[in-house]
């Protein structure tokens, strides 16, 4: 059974509020700041005067502070802060329901949906949430439509009606109150002057990253590993094609390179989508391929005395671990990197798309089909596919177990549970188990000693490659960071077992 922590436990009420004093960015969207006198909730590093510690109180989630009546201040915009880091570096049942109600799972298939996701009755979930988070699954996905809501209302000329349902409001009444009770503004007076008609499903938002952000590295990673047709690239820019709840849809995103450190920047995010009910599920995705939610001072603080990834991480400060829009895609990647090249793995894949990828109603810029879908591939002869048999078998019986979900990579079981399920199946071994850890499941502890990449990187930082596992136990609980500074250690073009 999982347990809880109380919240007066994990929000130490000095400890936040010196984070308050020194206005820490660090700590935005780690907790929330609410004042009794005002009514209204800040993050730590809101620019206003800093409130005397006998009227505040500090709150886990945006939806903690709503639920005790204060509404978002408007000068600090609270909820426009990336996530907790403590969601995937803990990876509770608390952090992995919020992943999947960032999703829009519970406007989708309700409470009862999200609580069968993670394993648990809805009653025994909604104590968990309340126990962490200060609010139940119904407040906490409240919230993240006001959120969403706010940001279309600011950053696009969506019509309101769009917009209400976009978020995942059931009606425009139910969005119009959230929105005035929350920010204590109607949806007009959040616009102001602006207004005009939208392109037909395209909304661009800003998506917030924590600095330093080593957003061109990520991009370098991307843009090797593209897939024709699913995947584009070029300089500053990475695209794709997303296959989504209600329908198909494009992403352009314009990655911050920053490496100044404890600041937000931001993203930029173009969807293109058939259905606009889309929108938090695509958002949410994309947070994960870019690792916004991860903190990288804390990152480089625990690498800072280590001889061997210290000097890597001063090197290169901010490089995340590049997530994926698509946990089924990516295992099936895994797959088909395994013991090929980087540029093998890519044809392979451009093959299977070509011959099995859904054609998308409107191609642009390259993006002409979605990756084939597991049910799809589930179904193929071994035979068929252009690798070898051993290989074909366990990657369709990898697919059969994702479609019938006796698998699942969308973040909502246990990541232990997982891997015992991954390494269950014939043809998949611990490099492919952890490599999808990495990738689709957010794993921030992941390590693959026996990956050739990992080996040549050591070699040419003078260590012996045989003792990868031993040295790595000391980059615990950030093993996924010190894997990516060792691959990034290589030329590009060299990293012959990872995908």
């Amino acid at each position: 059974m999982a347990t809880t922590i109380p919240l007066e436990t994990r929000l130490d009420p000095e400890s936040c509020y010196r984070a308050v004093k020194s206005r820490d960015r660090r700590f935005d969207g780690v907790f929330y700041t609410a004042v009794r006198t005002t009514g209204i909730y800040c993050r730590p590093s809101c620019p206003a005067r800093t409130p005397a510690f006998q009227n505040v109180t500090f709150h886990p989630s945006a939806a903690s502070a709503q639920a005790a009546g204060y509404r978002a201040c408007k000068r600090c915009l609270p909820d426009a802060t990336p996530g907790s880091p403590d969601w995937d570096v803990a990876a509770t049942a608390a952090g992995r329901a919020m992943r999947l109600i960032a999703d829009g799972v519970v406007d989708r298939e309700g409470v009862d949906g999200l609580a069968a996701r993670v394993g648990y009755t809805s009653r025994h979930l909604g104590r968990i949430l309340t126990a962490e988070l200060g609010a139940g699954p119904l407040a906490l996905a409240r919230a993240r439509r006001a959120q969403t809501a706010r940001v279309l209302i600011e950053t696009t000329d969506l019509t309101y009606a769009d917009i209400a349902f976009a978020a995942g409001f059931s009606s425009v009444r139910q969005f119009n109150d959230t929105i005035r009770e929350v920010y204590a503004s109607s949806p007009t007076d959040l616009r102001g002057r602006r207004g005009g008609r939208p392109a037909t499903g395209t909304v661009t938002m800003r998506l917030a990253v924590r600095t330093p952000y080593a957003g061109r590295e990520l991009l370098a990673f991307l843009a090797l590993r593209a897939i024709p047709g699913v995947e584009a690239a070029g300089d500053g820019w990475y695209a794709r094609t997303l296959a989504l709840p209600h329908g198909s849809g494009t992403v352009r995103l314009e990655v911050p390179d920053e490496t100044e450190p404890n600041h937000t920047a931001f993203a930029t995010a173009t969807f293109v989508l058939e259905d606009l009910r889309d929108v938090s599920a695509a958002t949410e995705r994309v947070r994960r391929l870019l690792d916004a939610d991860c903190d990288p001072v804390a990152v480089a603080d625990a690498f800072a005395g280590d001889p061997l990834i210290g000097p890597l991480v001063r090197a290169r400060p901010g490089l995340r671990v590049p997530g994926h829009v698509d946990g089924h895609e990516i295992a099936v990647r895994a797959v088909l990197g395994q013991q090929v090249s980087v540029a093998g793995a890519r044809t392979v894949a451009a093959r299977l798309v070509a011959a099995h990828g859904r054609p998308l109603a409107h191609p642009a810029d390259g993006l002409t089909h979605l990756f084939p879908d597991a049910a799809t591939i589930a179904a193929l002869d071994p035979i068929d596919l252009p690798m070898p048999r051993s290989r074909g078998r366990a990657l369709i019986a990898l697919c059969a177990a994702l479609a019938d979900g006796t698998i699942a990579l969308d973040r909502g079981p246990d990541r232990d549970d997982v891997r015992r399920a991954l390494l269950a199946i014939p043809g998949i071994g611990p490099w492919t188990a952890d490599y999808i850890a990495l990738r689709a499941l957010g794993h921030p502890d992941v390590f693959l000693p026996t990956d050739i990449g990992i080996r040549d990187a050591l070699a040419g930082l003078d260590r012996d490659p045989g003792t990868a596992a031993q040295l790595a136990e000391e980059w615990r609980p950030w093993r996924s960071y010190a894997q990516l500074h060792l691959w990034q250690s290589l030329t590009l073009d060299t990293h012959p077992k990872e995908q």
